[in-house]
């Protein structure tokens, strides 16, 4: 569609030189020409750059209170509260700023492959950055879709470049992230780190989905030779939920995002948005090959005489990005729709280096691990954080989740005794001893792991139960060392390791305590067990 051909009048945006739903060689005209800092890297990527802020903002996420959704709402560090007329400043705010650019980008799309529920999406946005970052992150419609795409469900005000103002109630700093589902806008100021409109409409997805009986989940999921060999991978950030799920042996349905319905489950994006540290075709050759023309590298390291990529340099941040549309992964499999889960899979970073590589989980351990969420930090993601440290993130991601966190286990819980599915934890952090002195575990025997959970060849293995999680450890685990299977054989001193296990469990049980109300005993006595005094 022409750029004098789109009108933004609607919603308040007099602009006249708008482009809605370029071709991506146009997002790339337009960010060589207007957005300082771009180049083409040797392989065809478009590399970016998005200004101070290289990850997401989650102090500065705030989400409108208003009667209609008040009781609805998760209100805590995670969801924090705004009032209307704030929302409405901050809203004036943007597009007062966007009214003063030269030309905007109009990326129409949908979240959601199944179409019964799918949500039409508009963003509206100053940089060409930002504009193919969401064409690849949303699902593209046809060009007879975009025809008829009507009003959209929901908008996005990027207006990242122009500060929030300090001094409006309830600002924290000069960004600000503020979803509004009265209005059905989000809006955006301060930050030009495009991952914030990824989650900004998940955070929307989080909200709508449960209404209809549907369980929005922060996971990846890729299916076997049929669609009931389905596998859901959770976990954060740096837990190897993107790259496990990209596997050449099995098509991949989706890296981050997905719902489960009573009809299966489904991708919410079009695209994928991979860490890029350290990236190298021997490890991760399904991502590595995705990065073409068409991909944004997001503050990544390049020559710029040979513009080859250095995946290594993490000068600007630990949390470089890759994101490119889905069909770029060679096995993907298009429309990203699938059948109900066999294996359900919960990554963990275990920076105390207590937990197994792998162990099998009963109904109940598998609520308590989902509604504890443990992992760590990974350096780069979020603003701040330079260092690993432990965490609990509730549903393996809290940042996320819009009502309260008992809400989406439960749904988790029906849906697994409903459909028999099988709960593993499967940990891809450090072995050997902890932060400092162990080493990660080794992505080959990972991903051995993961073949066998596939594949069935740990269901009925010798197991032996850990003394302190009461989950069963797989003795033997296909091409995986048996040694590093039980973790207290690999630390120097197994009485260190004893007393390691102790701490976390007791973390374990301090953390579960805000969750006991609204958690049945057996729920409850599927946590670590401890003793009174450390």
């Amino acid at each position: 569609m022409s750029a004098q051909k789109f009108d933004l009048s609607t919603h308040d945006i007099k602009v006249k030189n708008i482009l809605r739903n370029p071709a991506p060689a146009t997002f790339y005209e337009e960010a060589i020409k207007y957005d300082k800092g771009s180049a083409i890297t040797r392989e065809g990527a478009l590399v970016v750059r998005s200004g101070k802020r290289t990850g997401r903002s989650p102090a500065d996420k705030r989400v409108v209170d208003t009667p209609e959704n008040h009781d609805d709402i998760w209100w805590s560090n995670v969801n924090i509260s705004l009032d209307e007329k704030t929302f409405d400043i901050n809203h004036q705010r943007a597009t007062d700023y966007l009214n003063t650019c030269k030309r905007l980008y109009v990326i129409d799309g949908f979240a959601g492959w199944d179409p019964e529920y799918r949500l039409k999406v508009r963003i509206i946005a100053e940089r060409p950055y930002h504009g193919l970052f969401m064409h690849n992150m949303l699902i593209r419609p046809t060009k007879e879709e975009l025809a008829d795409f009507g009003e959209p469900d929901f908008v996005v005000y990027n207006a990242g470049k122009f500060p929030a103002n300090r001094y409006t109630q309830g600002m924290t700093s000069d960004a600000s992230v503020d979803v509004n589902f009265k209005k059905k806008e989000m809006v955006i100021l301060g930050t030009e780190y495009a991952g914030e409109m990824k989650k900004g409409i998940f955070t929307v997805m989080h909200y709508l989905m449960p209404k209809k009986n549907v369980l929005s989940m922060h996971c990846s999921a890729n299916e076997g030779n049929s669609d009931d060999d389905v596998a859901l991978f959770f976990g954060l950030s740096g837990t190897g939920k993107t790259t496990l799920s990209a596997d050449s042996n099995r098509k991949l349905i989706g890296d981050d995002e997905h719902c489960w319905s009573d009809r299966g489950i489904f991708n919410i994006e079009g695209g994928c948005y991979a860490k890029t540290i350290n990236l190298s075709e021997e490890n991760e050759p399904e991502i590595f090959n995705a990065i073409k023309f068409g991909t944004v590298l997001e503050n990544v390291g390049y020559d710029k005489e040979t513009r080859e990529v250095d995946y290594k340099d993490v000068s600007i941040t630990q949390n470089t990005r890759a994101s490119y549309p889905i069909e770029y992964i060679s096995n993907a499999k298009i429309p990203c729709v699938s059948g109900h889960p066999k294996n359900i899979i919960f990554l963990t970073y275990d920076a105390f280096g207590v937990l197994p590589p792998v162990s099998k989980l009963t109904p109940e351990q598998a609520m308590y691990h989902f509604i504890s969420g443990y992992t760590a930090k990974v350096a780069g993601t979020e603003v701040g954080v330079t260092e690993p440290e432990a965490t609990f993130s509730a549903c393996f991601g809290a940042a996320f989740l819009v009502w309260p966190p008992a809400k989406y286990a439960e749904m988790l819980a029906e849906k697994m005794r409903t459909h028999g599915s099988s709960a593993w934890l499967v940990n891809t952090g450090l072995t050997g001893g902890p932060y400092g002195k162990g080493s990660r575990m080794n992505l080959k025997s990972t991903r051995a792991i993961i073949d066998a959970i596939h594949a069935g060849k740990l269901d009925d293995v010798d197991s032996v139960p850990d003394e302190v999680f009461g989950f069963e450890i797989p003795t033997e685990c296909p091409n995986v060392p048996a040694e590093i299977l039980l973790p207290r054989n690999t630390w120097d001193d197994p009485y260190e390791y004893d007393k390691q296990a102790e701490k976390l469990g007791k973390l374990f049980e301090k953390n579960f305590e805000k969750y006991k109300a609204d958690s049945s005993e057996d729920i409850i006595n599927a946590g670590p067990k401890v003793g009174v005094e450390a």
